[in-house]
């Protein structure tokens, strides 16, 4: 799992590995992610945007850029989160993820609430 905090928003991301929607034999390793979105900040902030970067085991590299995640612009007041769950899928067993979410507050401003980099990995693969 991994845990960012920026401005009071807090990132926190658990990946796993799907054996039942992979392939091995044919490269490819589906992993979902699941993500908590957590203001503990003083004020609102709406999720404007995402920015992920994704690595496989032999470097290469896929950025996702978009509108919100699955859909949403999720408005978070203080003490409020959101939840959701994704996937990716990888030519190889390990991985990483990491990225970033655009949020903005109320007054128009706008930052960078980090996704600190999460592994993703085959469970035997880290033997």
């Amino acid at each position: 799992m991994s845990t960012a905090v920026t401005e009071g928003i807090e990132v926190s991301v658990q990946g796993a590995f799907r054996a039942d929607r992979s392939a091995p034999a044919q490269e490819r390793f589906l992993y979902t992610y699941t993500v908590r979105i957590r203001n503990d900040g003083a004020s609102a902030a709406r999720l404007v945007s995402r920015h992920w970067i994704i690595t496989d085991a032999r470097g290469e590299r896929e950025e996702v850029k978009g509108d919100g995640v699955i859909g949403q612009q999720p408005r978070l007041a203080p003490g409020q989160s959101f939840d959701y769950t994704s996937f990716c899928v990888l030519r190889t067993p390990l991985g990483q993820m990491r990225g970033a979410y655009t949020m903005a507050r109320d007054d128009g401003t706008t930052f960078q609430a980090e996704i600190a980099p999460f592994a993703l990995a085959v469970p035997a693969s880290l033997n």
